[in-house]
């Protein structure tokens, strides 16, 4: 199974966007993403690569559901997994706004 993460550009310098994780920044390589984004755009991230701009009317649908399956994956093995990294991201972002849909608390 593949996890694909949303994210928020932040912003965009050729093929490399700076993406809000809630609340990390990482790196995100724009080489195979399916439309071009800018600032303010959602994508979907796949080991480090944008693999699909989340149109503006799914983004709250998107993080809600993202949301819905790691409560709902309590105790199976990749989703604690994943929960983990999210923790361990948060707690290294302490500090930084958390991702928020375009028009919410971030833009």
């Amino acid at each position: 199974m593949c996890l694909g993460v949303p994210g928020r550009v932040l912003e965009v310098n050729g093929q490399i966007a700076q993406v809000d994780f809630f609340g990390v920044r990482r790196e995100t390589r724009l080489d195979i993403i399916d439309e071009p984004v800018g600032p303010g755009d959602y994508i979907l991230n796949h080991v480090g690569f944008a693999i699909r701009r989340i149109p503006a009317g799914e983004i709250e649908d998107t993080l809600s559901l993202y949301e819905m399956l790691m409560r709902e994956a309590e105790g199976d093995m990749m989703a604690a997994d994943v929960r983990g990294e999210i923790d361990a991201t948060r707690t290294g972002a302490a500090g930084r706004a958390p991702l928020a849909p375009r028009g919410g608390a971030n833009g």
